[in-house]
């Protein structure tokens, strides 16, 4: 039994009707008998079967009663499983701007069933390559006729919030949600806008005014006379904040992307022998799961994911991730996830004991690890030794596909224009002998009219 109970998710502490638990690989949902009432209003009512068809909540089967690790144990269900889990401060800012618009979408549909959201996280959305879709089948109540949407606040800071600040401000500062698990504070994002924001009517009300309030009611003693709220008025703020997040848009001088891919050394056919050998190589290995480290804006993550693999694309430039969601998104790649990482700083453990979202390098294994134009990048720009990254990629996944790009390429002595060179042990034999520690080399191939050069590897 004690077994069973250590295999309790971290982050499932928070709702007394349920929680996540895994066997071995496979994950399962309890649902506790004080969420008894809501889950089977929720299958009854046919607002679950209508989530399901349309994609827009997780689907799940019964399981056996005797795998509860827990006591009041009303159901167990096993869930669909999630190729990949990602989280709010790794997403782009139309992919936060599309799981806002789902959690809203939901609430519709929720109010049609007579019932309604309970919370509005923005940890219940995953995406499924470019499609978000929601995944707490407990977070859903029977409505109570006059109750206001008692998750409103939970949307303004996990969704509203942080979406303002990306188009009004500046799009990092979605990194945001990694000090504020549980959404940014109304009053600091307030203080944060421009003040012309609060000549939006939109951002006045559910930004600025709504934490002028919570300041004014904060040393107040709360009265028990409920605020009550129709059917209609709830309908109508979704719908407001519905008009809110639609009308967040980049700024224009954030969405010129035209300069990626453009500033390359590259010759045409020199890149198109690039795809070619990459191609090449997945086909040789055909992996299940592609890793693409420093994707920019994901040419070769679609390449990975259009030979079936799951693939997840990584940048720390948050335009460039931007990009390639909009392009998978028009695709509907659903074998495509793009998210935003530094890897010299990845999303580190977080919440109650760093348990309760578990950091990139917990969360992440994959079949092959690719990693082109990037070696320079670790080395040069970051000092990073070569031991060091050939280890760190190893713990990512079995096989490698990595460029060298020596110290003579253009690119490489760009980064060494302004700063003294003291990389010395930057050399392809150093580069060689640092990754057979950890990976055999199973093929290598120069590209034509480039100094650069893409290695096959195999983890040892």
């Amino acid at each position: 039994m004690k077994k069973r109970i250590n295999n309790i998710e971290a982050s499932s502490f928070r709702d007394p009707n349920g929680f996540i638990f895994s066997v071995g690989s496979k994950l399962y949902r309890q649902i506790n008998k004080a969420g008894r009432q809501d889950f089977d209003f929720l299958t009854d009512s046919g607002l679950y079967q209508k989530l399901v068809k349309n994609k827009l909540l997780i689907a799940h089967k019964p399981a056996p009663q005797k795998l509860a690790p827990g006591k009041n144990a009303y159901k167990i269900i096993k869930p669909q499983i999630i190729p990949f889990l990602s989280y709010p401060y790794e997403w782009s800012f139309s992919q936060l701007k599309d799981a806002a618009l789902l959690t809203l979408k939901i609430q519709e549909i929720a109010l049609e069933y007579n019932m309604s959201l309970k919370d509005a996280s923005a940890y219940n959305v995953q995406f499924i390559g470019y499609r978000p879709v929601f995944i707490d089948t407990l977070s859903f109540e029977k409505y109570k006729q006059g109750q206001p949407w008692i998750a409103y606040r939970q949307f303004c800071r996990h969704f509203l919030a942080p979406l303002a600040l990306m188009a009004k401000k500046e799009l990092r500062l979605n990194l945001l949600l990694r000090d504020f698990i549980d959404g940014i504070p109304l009053d600091l994002v307030s203080k944060l806008l421009p003040p012309v924001t609060k000549l939006n009517f939109s951002l006045l009300t559910h930004i600025h005014l709504h934490a002028l309030n919570q300041k004014r009611m904060a040393d107040k003693k709360i009265s028990k006379v409920k605020f009550k709220m129709t059917r209609f008025q709830m309908a109508s703020l979704i719908d407001n904040l519905k008009s809110a997040v639609e009308n967040l848009k980049i700024k224009k001088d954030q969405t010129e992307w035209e300069k990626y891919y453009t500033f390359t050394n590259y010759s045409s056919k020199a890149f198109k022998e690039k795809q070619l050998l990459f191609k090449k190589f997945i086909k040789k290995i055909k992996p299940k799961s592609v890793l693409d480290l420093g994707a920019n804006t994901g040419i070769f993550s679609r390449i990975a994911s259009q030979s079936g693999a799951y693939t997840i694309a990584c940048d720390l430039d948050p335009l460039a991730v931007e990009k390639a969601y909009l392009e998978s998104k028009k695709n509907k790649n659903e074998l495509l996830l793009l998210i935003i990482i530094d890897l010299t700083n990845p999303s580190p453990a977080l919440g109650w004991e760093n348990k309760e979202r578990k950091s990139f390098n917990q969360r992440i294994s994959a079949d092959c690890v690719a990693a082109f134009a990037l070696i320079h990048h670790l080395a040069i720009s970051n000092n990073l030794p070569l031991g060091l990254i050939a280890q760190y990629f190893s713990t990512l996944g079995r096989w490698l596909m990595i460029e060298f790009v020596p110290k003579e390429d253009s690119k490489v002595q760009l980064l060494l224009q302004n700063r003294e060179d003291i990389f010395d042990n930057y050399t392809k034999d150093n580069f060689e002998k640092a990754f057979l520690k950890y990976y055999q080399i199973m093929d290598a191939k120069r590209i034509k009219e480039s100094k650069r050069e893409i290695y096959l590897m195999k983890r040892r």
